[in-house]
């Protein structure tokens, strides 16, 4: 047992929390829509074809923005294809997973399924294999009230209101060599600014993200951000940022630094963002989307990958289906505090992905949709995080990273709101409980627990499946309480822990 103290002090404030860091992330990928989120003739499926049982999880989850339709399909992708009569809708080849798109589930459908769930639209477009015109199209026929063409077809296929989309992407991952349409930072920063005045133009009220490196190991990173933005600075709100991580032989240890990884990257993209207004003399900050994060076991992935043939293209075949565990369920739950304790800079997130597709939820065809183990930090966190993050230094002592030396063995945030505090902490040791003493006196209110969450196993690999659906959960905190203005709680090794105080 390792005593770790820490105390909660308001003015130890970070910024506002925008819910739009509760986002997630919609793909045309694997099983992720058709036979997902879409299964027309499942027991829970209405005439629409949604499935209600993974409605209610999603709404459960408490996913505030989707960013749609992807992701590496999005350069690939005609908006048109997905509207209009489904009968007409065009089959195509999606070369970024190399399947069949039926386009049975558009913008429209989509914008339904939204509705079900309570999430708002977050929209990608192609700049990839398309451009400026194709983006101008669509924020048109989604946007705009005023009586045109485009605005006419929109009322044809059944709504007569815009969208009122708020966020638009300006492309996705643009540095990747696998990315269609793939562009060095000059040629992509400068068809973004382009595409960003035109669509302001049109629609000043949108915000505009453009695209960051495709995370933090990439030889471009860094200097495509920095070019990027010397062409977009005052064009564009956000930058993206896409980071994945995954347990490598076996080093439990070392995944378990992880979120060090993300908090760097963030610094890192803040630092070279600030740079460039610098040199502009500019007082704007450009605030970061982290569009794309998760727990995914890539390198499995690329292991096991199927290779069709030239004719074969499936339909929604099984892709990247990851199961997840009690051990990735905690490093995923310390990614969020991280993200939390850059609130006064990343203002949206993306979890990716939400159904079937390196997600929270699962389904089987005909059969359940059941919780991962990932789905808990997310649904309790987004539930609990009040309206302004503050940061609360442990002391609890450190282990050794290869990557990151000492690292702390625990790791926590705060959220405060008019009702109380809410404190999610995550204890990174393999071999020692933590005996938490967090003062609370700071506040000025007489507190109390009223609610706990621990996620933790004795087994680290304990996982949720379609046979024990309910493997790993969470349940409350032994022992937690407040006295003296002091919470006190026992974390054991390897756990995520959410308190609120009230």
């Amino acid at each position: 047992m390792t005593d770790v103290s820490a105390r909660i002090d308001p003015s130890a404030e970070i910024a506002p929390i925008d819910r739009r860091i509760f986002g997630g992330f919609v793909e045309h990928l694997g099983r992720h829509i058709y036979d997902g989120i879409f299964e027309p003739g499942h027991a829970s499926a209405g005439a629409d074809g949604f499935r209600s049982d993974v409605v209610d999880l999603v709404r459960e989850l408490g996913v505030s923005t989707i960013r749609y339709p992807g992701g590496n399909f999005v350069s690939g992708y005609r908006w048109e294809d997905g509207i209009g009569p489904v009968a007409e809708r065009p089959r195509r080849l999606d070369l970024a997973w190399h399947a069949t798109e039926t386009n049975r589930i558009g913008l429209h459908e989509f914008q339904d399924w939204l509705d079900k769930v309570g999430s708002e639209l977050m929209l990608a477009v192609n700049l990839g294999t398309r451009g400026t015109q194709e983006a101008l199209d669509l924020l048109e026929y989604a946007n705009t009230s005023v009586k045109t063409a485009r605005t006419d077809e929109r009322a044809a296929n059944g709504r007569a209101e815009p969208f009122g989309v708020t966020v638009w992407c300006l492309g996705n991952e643009m540095d990747g060599p696998w990315q269609l349409g793939h562009r060095n930072a000059e040629d992509y920063g400068k068809l973004a600014s382009r595409t960003a005045k035109g669509m302001r133009q049109l629609d000043p009220s949108i915000e505009l993200v453009v695209c960051g490196s495709s995370g933090r190991t990439m030889p471009t990173f860094g200097a495509w951000e920095r070019e990027v933005l010397e062409h977009t600075f005052d064009d564009v709100d956000f930058i993206s940022c896409h980071a994945y991580y995954q347990e490598h032989d076996g080093d439990a240890q070392e995944f378990l630094a992880s979120a060090v990884d993300m908090q760097k990257f963030i610094d890192e993209v803040v630092d070279t963002a600030d740079h460039v207004a610098a040199v502009r003399k500019s007082d704007k900050r450009i605030m970061l989307s982290f569009d794309e994060w998760n727990v995914w076991y890539m390198s499995k992935w690329e292991e096991l990958a199927v290779t069709y043939g030239p004719d074969e293209w499936p339909v929604a075949p099984r892709q990247l289906e990851d199961q997840y565990n009690a051990l990735d369920a905690v490093v995923f739950g310390d990614l969020l505090i991280t993200l939390l304790q850059h609130a006064d800079r990343v203002r949206s997130a993306s979890l990716a992905q939400l159904v079937n597709v390196i997600a929270p939820i699962m389904t089987e065809p005909g059969g359940i949709a059941w919780r991962q183990t990932t789905f808990f930090p997310f649904s309790i966190t987004s539930r609990l995080a009040g309206e302004r993050a503050v940061r609360v230094p442990v002391d609890s002592g450190t282990f050794t990273s290869a990557r990151f030396g000492d690292v702390a063995n625990v790791n926590a945030v705060a959220t405060i709101d008019h009702e109380g505090v809410s404190l999610f902490v995550v204890n990174r040791s393999l071999t020692d409980a933590a005996a938490l003493s967090i003062d609370v006196s700071s506040l000025g209110r007489d507190l109390a627990v009223c609610e706990s969450h621990l996620l933790h196993d004795d087994d680290l690999y304990a996982a949720n499946t379609l046979d024990d659906p309910e493997r790993v959960g969470v349940r409350p905190v032994d022992g937690a309480a407040v006295a003296a203005s002091v919470l006190t709680a026992s974390l054991p090794p390897v756990s995520w822990a959410a308190f609120r105080l009230a």
